[in-house]
């Protein structure tokens, strides 16, 4: 590739990283969105294929709140019953410890609210190309074939919807999975309060710290009402 084609192909790529207009309101497509949303979390056969993609923002929320307090991100791993556990090296106990395991419930509630207000400001072409250029640097720690697969399959899709899709397609697909990352943000919270296991994030920090495991599962309760809140804000302008 000559450097006229590099140069052009980044101007394109810098064109589709800059917001759109925000999309009109659409009741009739935000509940059409909003019903796929429900089935998807609400129908087990349909739960047990898409869960994986909560489990991902939430190893990933591990990983890369880790980073930012001073670990390495070495490894991400997916299993085929759609969990996962996401490696960091550093200290083992402190401060950096206990935010970096902490992070992994808060983070789909987090990333889902942000991606909805996004969506409804005519973010959505930056937002898909921030998500592609993350899952594109998180390919290099996967640690499993089939961890590899979902990545791959991930950031292919979330890249092709980016480079190709219509500004309306991408605003309703990002408002989309956010909603599916809030919704199932709160499931994967009620996952780990119906099956507490020694292992679970609650339980290592219970471990790490002086504070009992309920009193970490009500911090994650806490945040994901407050995204829950921020996301509906947007619903309920259109609603009001």
């Amino acid at each position: 590739m000559d450097g006229g084609a590099v140069v052009g192909w980044l101007g394109q790529a810098w064109r589709r990283l800059l917001p759109d207009a925000a999309p009109e309101a659409d009741l009739v497509a935000l509940l059409a969105t909003l019903a796929v949303v429900a089935a998807a979390v609400l129908l087990p056969p349909l739960w047990r294929q898409v869960r994986v993609l909560v489990t991902v923002v939430h190893e990933l929320g591990h990983g890369l709140v880790g980073i930012l307090c001073g670990r390495r991100f070495t490894g991400l791993v997916l299993r085929g019953d759609m969990s996962g556990h996401a490696v960091t090296v550093g200290p083992a106990r402190g401060a950096g410890r206990v935010l970096s395991t902490w992070s992994g419930y808060p983070a789909p509630g987090v990333v889902g609210a942000a991606s909805v207000q996004l969506a409804g400001a005519g973010w959505a072409p930056p937002v898909l190309g921030l998500v592609t250029a993350i899952l594109l640097v998180c390919l290099v720690r996967v640690r499993s074939w089939y961890t590899a697969a979902v990545m791959v399959a991930l950031t292919a899709a979330t890249g092709a919807l980016w480079w190709w899709g219509a500004p309306a397609l991408q605003a309703v697909v990002v408002l989309g999975m956010g909603a599916f990352l809030l919704v199932g943000g709160w499931r994967h919270l009620g996952a780990v309060l119906a099956r507490p296991t020694a292992g679970s994030d609650p339980a290592v920090l219970a471990r790490l710290t002086w504070l009992p495991q309920w009193c970490w599962i009500g911090t994650f309760a806490v945040v994901l009402g407050a995204a829950s809140w921020w996301a509906l804000a947007p619903v309920r302008q259109l609603v009001g």
